[in-house]
């Protein structure tokens, strides 16, 4: 099995960003999120990161630009814990996938009511 070196940084970032949001960051705009996922080109230039904030199904302007603020301190702080010639630029994505997992779990369970 073989990985790419964009996957193995990407599993590495999604560990360090979880970890920097939640230890270093006291805006309340960005407390309670989750980070879920992260990917990154393979010319390691640009980082997605996913996230959700649990009991939301959406994504406020607040929350975004919380993390936007914060993308900047983020990169700085990866720069002193990754050994990488080139920080990423890092992007925030709202995971929506989390809210479309939650729809199906009620339909069944509606459908499992109904029978």
């Amino acid at each position: 099995m073989s990985f790419r070196r964009a996957d193995k940084v990407a599993d590495l970032l999604k560990v360090e960003v979880s970890d920097i949001l939640l230890r270093q960051i006291n805006d309340p705009q960005v407390q309670g999120i989750t980070v879920t996922g992260a990917r990154v080109t393979d010319d390691l230039r640009q980082a997605r990161i996913f996230f959700v904030r649990m009991g939301e199904n959406s994504c406020s302007d607040e929350t975004m630009k919380g993390l936007d603020r914060a993308a900047g301190f983020l990169r700085r702080e990866l720069g002193k814990r990754l050994r990488l010639r080139h920080v990423p630029e890092i992007k925030f994505t709202f995971d929506e996938s989390f809210a479309y997992g939650d729809r199906i779990n009620r339909l069944l369970a509606e459908i499992e009511k109904d029978v």
